[in-house]
């Protein structure tokens, strides 16, 4: 596995690809597909959150969990998936609670790739995971990789929103902020997933971030995805 970084990622995360976990990491993909193992998203897509939000441009952080485990689903975005790929049911929920909360109607297609040029770094937890198999790539570095993002963006000195939705998105962001100084914001609520949607719907969220960004100067998130 190549680790394909924008630049400005890089430079920020340049000491920590050095580490031996990396090699690591790479060594178990590697063998994951010598054992003939379809792991999603495609190699070319597994840095796209990167690729699309550099680093100076990250206003809000999504944090997600695993990639999606279908074909043809996960391509680098949290909760996103590619155009021509049925919804799921996170992301109706998702949507339902945007049309809510700011009277946007929802898409007809799945891709989040418009709020990442908005400044909405799509992260997930685990960056990469076996076709069929959720949660199978937990355990083997990519967690560390993905403390060491949100740590870097904790150390920002102009403010970022974090929004964290569900138990593990919550722990992990919380684990690191709670342990530095720092002006950011942070957004928790239940998971989308129509398991605690209940908990999730009516968190306003997306009308909360637009005023925290606007009380600090920043223009805030275009939310719709239907331009």
């Amino acid at each position: 596995m190549t680790m394909m970084i924008e630049k400005s990622w890089f430079e920020v995360l340049k000491e920590e690809i050095r580490k031996p976990y990396i090699l690591e990491l790479k060594k178990f993909l590697e063998s994951e597909k010598e054992k003939g193992g379809i792991i999603f998203p495609p190699e070319e897509l597994v840095f796209n959150a990167f690729r699309h939000t550099p680093y100076d441009k990250v206003k809000v952080v999504i944090m997600g969990q695993d990639p999606y485990h279908g074909v043809n689903q996960a391509h680098g975005l949290c909760f996103s998936v590619q155009k021509g790929i049925p919804i799921p049911p996170s992301l109706k929920n998702i949507y339902k609670e945007l049309e809510d909360d700011l009277g946007i109607s929802p898409p007809p297609h799945g891709c989040l790739e418009k709020w990442t040029k908005e400044g909405v770094l799509m992260l997930n937890a685990t960056l990469t995971v076996r076709s069929g198999e959720p949660k199978s790539h937990y355990g083997q570095g990519w967690e560390t990789f993905t403390d060491s993002v949100i740590r870097s963006l904790c150390l920002r000195k102009d403010p970022l929103v974090f929004i964290l939705w569900g138990k593990s998105a919550k722990e992990k962001c919380e684990n690191i902020l709670n342990l530095m100084d720092h002006p950011h914001a942070i957004l928790t609520s239940a998971h989308p997933s129509p398991y605690s949607a209940s908990n999730f719907l009516g968190c306003r969220h997306f009308s909360q971030t637009n005023a925290l960004l606007k009380k600090w100067g920043k223009d805030p998130i275009n939310w719709d995805l239907n331009e």
